[in-house]
């Protein structure tokens, strides 16, 4: 949804997330949030990255994430 990125691919166990990758979008950002994400508590991810905005969108490939954990948790 009116993002760089088309997909968002990941594992969520225990409520933790894992193996998260993005498909197109700012490649190196991305995978910088994937890594921080690693292992991580859902809840918690979708508490920091709730609301990001990029580019005056309203959303953001952060945002997506932390929509998709809320509906998912």
């Amino acid at each position: 949804q009116i993002v760089c990125s088309s997909q968002i691919d990941f594992d969520l166990k225990d409520g933790k997330i894992y193996n998260l990758k993005y498909v197109r979008g700012c490649d190196g950002n991305l995978q910088a949030i994937g890594r921080l994400c690693e292992g991580q508590d859902a809840e918690n991810i979708v508490k920091t990255l709730e609301g990001v905005n990029c580019h005056s969108r309203g959303t953001s490939c952060s945002d997506q994430l932390s929509r998709i954990l809320k509906a998912c948790t």
